[in-house]
């Protein structure tokens, strides 16, 4: 009894002073163990705050369907044409520019954009369902 007693008295509280000292923050470097804590109470925090997802600039989101409207076009004339020189390579590239436009049109939208081969014609077309059911027009 009076081993728990002089562990009681001596020797809790230097450890509770020495936990109470090891918290007040010093010039030098924090100690690994402080920092892994605020770490993991950081990841703990970031899990319990609410997310708003970012707004887009509808600037940005006007310049995007004005571009998408202007490669659509340009496909469709590259596609009337039967006399053009190195005409499906063009049209491929073209292709490959609408596809590009779509999958940043897709993010800014929050539309999931799949991985899939490039030039993919059923995952352009679902992709270009989503985003006109989204109120998006080119």
């Amino acid at each position: 009894m009076t081993w728990l007693l002089l562990i009681f008295v001596l020797i809790l509280p230097g450890v509770l002073f020495w936990l109470a000292v090891m918290c007040i923050p010093s010039p030098d470097e924090p100690p690994r163990w402080r920092t892994a804590l605020a770490a993991r109470l950081e990841e703990l925090a970031d899990q319990l705050r609410h997310r708003h997802p970012p707004l887009t600039d509808p600037f940005d989101a006007l310049r995007v369907q004005e571009r998408l409207s202007v490669v659509a076009d340009h496909v469709r004339a590259l596609e009337l044409d039967p006399h053009l020189y190195a005409r499906a390579e063009r049209i491929i590239a073209s292709q490959l520019a609408y596809d590009q436009l779509l999958a940043e049109a897709c993010q800014m939208a929050g539309v999931e954009v799949l991985p899939c081969a490039l030039g993919d014609p059923g995952e352009r077309f679902r992709e270009e369902v989503e985003l006109t059911s989204r109120g998006w027009s080119w």
